[in-house]
Formats: structure tokens, sequence, C-alpha cells
């Protein structure tokens, strides 16, 4: 086996934060001492590695990330946001995938904190208590990303998700469409659903489109589920011809249930998404959308945190990025 530092500090009898010492400091230790653990180093041909720095300072430079689905693409670019802003840092990174699952996500808690990384940046997830209570007594510094929380005060970065929804719904009803429909996240397990949501009633409302509000039908995250949710919603409202869609996943489902039934987008139906995927741009039709800076949010996502690791906190705690209107092929004049 290789020698360990403790192994090092038993030969020299010295302490394990004197053996650090020497290593990273050597003039703060007597000469004595030193000449001991430079012996006991070169007899066991000890190499240091970072977990047992990790011990002795209580820092390992490693990140930890909690993520609810790796496969979904808007994920893939929070990622190499972060990825990126961590080799810049200094810090190597941790994904653990979370399926949105409440246990599931209290256990990697544990895990990161047995793996001693430095903090945790928790994505697009709603913060429940019992994940802020074991991250504040695990002692854990952590931020949100494209996630916020109204009941504990957590740094986060986002964009304005009601504002975007409602950007969204203004461009269709600009472009002369009255009767608009919506698929939208589950409120009940989504962060982000009920501002966009509120977005999308703010534009109708404005426009005087109340009758509009009813037509709305919701998914959970994936493309089937978008599919089946297009289905219920023209089935009960056929007289849809513009459609805004929470995400661009779920654009995609709702403009492939379209196709099989024959109805043209944008032809008979224009379709908005949100989030501006790289596959957004490949589709066809290609996608009229809400662009958000998903590299850019990983990456501040990752900056802040080191802020709040070497600062003690944050100079910008809740920090809103902009988003963009995307202008495609799925949307046209009605």
């Amino acid at each position: 086996m290789k020698p360990t530092i403790r192994d090092v500090a038993k030969m020299a009898e010295v302490s394990i934060s004197t053996v650090s010492r020497v290593m990273n400091a050597p003039q703060t230790v007597v000469e004595s001492k030193r000449s001991r653990v430079i012996e006991a180093i070169e007899k066991l041909k000890y190499q240091p590695n970072a977990f047992a720095r990790g011990l002795i300072y209580k820092k390992s430079n490693t990140l930890g990330l909690l993520i609810p689905d790796i496969e979904n693409l808007y994920f893939a670019g929070v990622i190499r946001g972060m990825q990126d802003a961590c080799i810049k840092l200094g810090y190597s990174l941790m994904i653990c995938n979370t399926d949105r699952d409440k246990e599931r996500m209290l256990s990697y808690i544990d895990t990161f904190h047995e793996k001693q990384v430095d903090g945790i940046v928790y994505a697009s997830d709603v913060l429940y208590p019992e994940c802020y209570e074991k991250l504040t007594g695990c002692r854990i510094p952590f931020v949100l990303v494209s996630s916020h929380s109204e009941e504990f005060d957590v740094p986060s970065v986002e964009v304005d998700d009601e504002r975007a929804a409602y950007d969204a719904v203004k461009f269709l009803i600009e472009l002369g469409h009255t009767q608009i429909g919506m698929i939208g996240f589950n409120h009940d397990n989504s962060v982000s659903g009920p501002p966009r949501y509120e977005g999308f009633v703010r534009a109708l409302n404005e426009a005087g489109l109340e009758h509009s509000i009813e037509q709305v039908r919701y998914a959970n995250h994936r493309f089937e589920h978008a599919y089946q949710a297009a289905h219920e919603l023209f089935t009960d409202y056929p007289q849809v011809t513009a459609l805004f869609c929470v995400a661009d996943e779920f654009a995609m489902g709702a403009i492939s249930y379209l196709k099989d039934r024959n109805i043209l987008v944008p032809g008979q139906v224009s379709v908005i998404g949100f989030d501006n995927l790289r596959m957004s741009g490949m589709y066809i039709p290609k996608l009229t959308t809400i662009a958000q800076p998903i590299y850019q949010l990983g990456y501040r996502a990752a900056e802040k945190l080191h802020e709040l690791l070497t600062t003690g906190k944050v100079e910008v705690p809740t920090e809103k990025m902009e988003h963009k209107l995307i202008v495609r092929e799925s949307s046209r004049e009605r």
C-alpha cells in the first residue's frame, strides 16, 4: 500500500500538521523536526495527494453539482459552463443526478459531505426544507442555479422566468394570434413552472385574451409527456393557433404531435419554446424560442460559489441574467 501522511508523521515522531507544514511552509518548522520529516518522506517515498491535503486543510478544491436530469440537454450546457469556470478557478467538479427525487438528493448531500466538497451548486429544482437543513447542518456553502427560494436566503442565479414567458406570449399576440395555448411544467415539482404560467397569464390579460387562460396542459419534463399534453390540449381546444411551451423539448414534442395529425407548423399553428437548446436550431422546423444564457448560468454559478467560499458572502445574492427572443421557422403571422 502507498504510504500515507500518517505513516510519515509516525516515522518522524511528529503530528500530521507538522508534516503538512514541512511540505507547504518549511520555514515555520524547527530544523530538527523538519529534518526528521524530510528523511521519513524520502525513506517512505511518500507523495501527498489531494485527499490527504483535504484531511489537513478541510478543503478539497472540489465542487458538487446536483442536477435533476443529466439526459436533459439544458443541463449539458449548465455543466459545460460550470466545468469551464472550475478549470479557471482551480476546482474539480463532481456531478450527481437526482431524478428530482428528494431522498436521493439527501443521500447525495451526505455523499458530498463525506467527499469533503468545498461547496455545492443546486440546479433547477425545488429547495426542499429537508435539503436546506441538511446542507446548513453539514456547513456546506451552496448556491442555486436556474432556481430560487422564497423561503430561504440562498444566493442564486437564473433568468426572470415570468418576464421571459410574458415576452414569448406577447410575441405570439403581436403576430395576430388570439387563441393561444400553453404546455407547462407541473407546479408541484417545479421552480420555473409557476412564474412561466404567470407570465403567460399576464400577457393574455394585458391583451384582453382572458378566454385563452384555460388553454393549458402540463407535462413532466420529457418529450413524450409533452406529446401527450399536446394531444390533450388540441383535443379540448382545436381552435388554438399558437402554442407557448415552457421548454424546447416540450415544443419539439408538441410539433411532433401536430405533424402526426397533419397539422402544419407554422402554417396552422405557431409554436414557441424556451431555452434555446443547440437542437432548437437543428430541428425541423427550426424552433422560435426564448434563449436562456445556459452556459453563462453554469459559469456564473461556479463563480458565485467561489466568491462565497473565499469571502464568506456574495456581492449580488439574487442575480437575474438576460433572456432573448430568437425568431426562427416555427412561428408566423396569423
